[in-house]
């Protein structure tokens, strides 16, 4: 259990405390389960909001209630990166960017955009379940493509968060991390479960190309722009699905 209040405290602002530091070869595995519980929270928010006003309002407000559990972690990351690939013209230049904790115009843009995809997709899904099936599988599969990222390319420099949690993974946890998130997904999603992998996993492979091509490789930052992409793919497609199927167990 140390892993999973580990990965809380990383990942959240819910005050937990441990024992000691956790390790990150300890925590990451647990970053999809956590991202469970935070899409189910959001989802309650949403369902029950949902029976009081507004499709549109409820979806509103449950994306805000996620801002404030996770402290805009992701968020932050996906704006620096914005910024860096934006308005760097080198490598060593996008790298320098990443450090300076202001954000731009670029990074203001795309964090405005998060936010405005979420809002609309939710406020699109009529149904209380599968609305809340959609922001659990966002939040599971954005942090399970984080962690997934951190194995497909090498990092860019040779220091920072990301870079230590990266080469601290083991390998088995950590697919068993992964595998735990697909299977908590799929219970909530069912067949959806496979358009909304797809979508996590092009998030993936076009967030971790980018960087590759802009900077040489992983930072701490690229995981939290994978996350949010994946997130964002993910409530697209649910959007989509929704309007076409109801969800398995509605």
């Amino acid at each position: 259990m140390q892993g999973l209040l580990g990965a809380i405290q990383f990942l959240t602002r819910v005050p937990v405390r441990t024992r000691e530091a956790v390790e990150h070869a300890v925590i990451v595995p647990w970053f999809p389960i956590v991202g469970t519980l935070i899409g189910a929270t959001v989802g309650a928010v949403a369902v029950g909001l949902g029976q009081l006003v507004p499709t549109a309002v409820a979806g509103t407000v449950a994306v805000i209630v996620g801002l404030l559990i996770t402290g805009a972690f992701h968020e932050d990351g996906l704006a620096d990166i914005a910024d860096a690939f934006g308005g760097g013209w080198s490598p060593a230049q996008r790298l320098e960017i990443l450090k300076d904790s202001r954000h731009g115009t670029y990074g203001v843009a795309a964090l405005s955009s998060s936010i405005a995809v979420r809002i609309v997709c939710a406020a699109s899904i009529a149904s209380p379940a599968a609305m809340f099936a959609a922001f659990v599988a966002a939040h599971t599969l954005g942090r399970g493509a984080a962690v997934a990222a951190m194995r497909t390319a090498p990092p860019a420099s040779d220091s920072g968060l990301g870079v230590s949690a990266a080469r601290a993974l083991r390998p088995a946890t950590t697919v068993l991390g992964l595998l735990t998130g697909t299977a908590l997904t799929a219970l909530v999603a069912g067949w959806w479960v496979g358009p909304f992998l797809a979508a996590a996993a092009f998030a993936v492979l076009s967030v971790v190309g980018l960087a590759v091509r802009k900077i040489g490789g992983l930072a701490g930052d690229v995981l939290g722009a994978v996350e949010q992409v994946a997130e964002c793919l993910v409530l697209v497609v649910a959007s989509g699905l929704a309007a076409h199927h109801s969800i398995w167990w509605s």
